[in-house]
């Protein structure tokens, strides 16, 4: 088996056919950071029938992306906001006050409130003890003013999760553990979790605590997705046992004691594990023209360079998987669906730890060709 375009899991029964491999219509490495953000109508195919637009180029480590009213919103980790109209990207805020782009941390999470005029973004800020991390609601009708939610999560120059999720009348956030594991292991700080507020950033009254927090025991979890009922995550490991997970309240998912399945009752078991590791930074669940994907869950990675395609089984567990456009675009960080079903993704070349390419960081669509 190739394992450039395939990766066998622990739990995978099967692996995925239909797998997109190299184009060869990437530009060469870059070096540097630079450029204003622009658009491209390049679009370049695979073998299997998928081909891919770029829809926007020269951003800034996008790492947020949600849709209101049909136009799609971003946020670059620096500290802008941007949407794009008509084929090109406008600045909304060209600095969201406070942020504090250190390390991994800075303008990440985004999210719109279902039915009020209202986002959400979960920003890295300089606090009296240093750095934390916070929840922050932005009211539309009045130029995006920042009314702070819920402030004092630890923060570091790594693991600050960052993703955020709508689903149930609720709120979702990821908090990674700050580069301390040890807070992982106790659900009264907020380090370390995942988190369920209401709109306002109190506490879900369903909590299973008297406080945010909704799962704990996480190391640095980046994706969240909704799948038949269940919620999902994704979530980095050390250098064994990336994980994706089933969320549920009160549940213990073992960092730092617990790495990839546990024989410890007290522990939570990923549905699967990846080591070496990936480092997945995201999830979406498609549900676009693709027939051959429909169901099917989907995650950028960024140590690994590649779209990731998992296929659940009847039970929830990993019935087959899939490498795709494997090294093709770099490092992918957040990936999304449309209001049209498409499949996107933000490519992360530009954080730091990537090579740039020409034209990087990009928007991409993933379209029947």
């Amino acid at each position: 088996m190739d394992r450039r375009r395939y990766l066998a899991t622990l739990g995978a029964a099967a692996s995925l056919g239909g797998c997109a491999g190299r184009s060869g219509t990437n530009d060469g490495s870059g070096s540097a950071d630079g450029g204003d953000p622009g658009t491209s109508t390049s679009t370049s195919t695979s073998t299997d029938g998928v081909a891919v637009e770029t829809l926007a180029t020269d951003l800034e480590v996008p790492w947020g992306a949600a849709y209101r009213d049909g136009t799609l919103y971003l946020t670059e980790r620096p500290g802008r906001i941007a949407r794009l109209v008509e084929g090109e990207v406008e600045p909304v805020v060209d600095a969201v006050p406070g942020v504090e782009h250190v390390g991994e941390g800075g303008l990440l999470g985004l999210v719109f409130h279902p039915t009020e005029p209202y986002a959400y973004t979960h920003q890295t800020y300089e606090a009296d003890d240093g750095l934390a991390n916070r929840l922050v609601r932005h009211d539309l009708t009045d130029d995006w003013a920042s009314e702070p939610l819920l402030t004092g999560i630890d923060g570091a120059r790594i693991h600050d999760g960052g993703r955020l999720l709508v689903h149930d009348d609720a709120l979702y956030v990821t908090c990674g553990d700050a580069s301390t594991a040890e807070r992982g292991q106790d659900p009264d700080v907020l380090a370390g979790s995942v988190l369920r507020v209401t709109f306002d950033g109190d506490p879900h009254p369903d909590n299973p605590f008297d406080s945010p927090v909704y799962s704990y025991g996480h190391r640095n979890p980046q994706g969240l997705a909704v799948r038949d009922g269940r919620l999902y995550s994704t979530e980095h490991g050390p250098h064994v046992a990336d994980e994706i997970n089933v969320l549920r309240p009160g549940e213990n998912y073992g960092w730092p004691d617990a790495t990839g399945p546990s024989d410890d009752d007290r522990f939570t078991d990923p549905v699967t594990s990846y080591t070496p590791t990936i480092a997945p930074a995201s999830a979406t669940v498609y549900d676009g023209p693709i027939d051959a994907w429909q169901g099917d869950f989907f995650f950028g990675t960024l140590v690994a360079e590649h779209l990731h395609r998992v296929r659940f089984g009847d039970d929830g567990g990993v019935a087959g998987e899939a490498r795709l456009f494997d090294g093709e675009f770099g490092r992918i960080r957040t990936v999304f669906t449309g209001p049209d079903g498409h499949l996107h993704a933000l490519t992360s070349n530009r954080d730091g730890r990537g090579s740039p390419r020409t034209a990087d960081d990009r928007l991409l669509r993933f379209v029947p060709a």
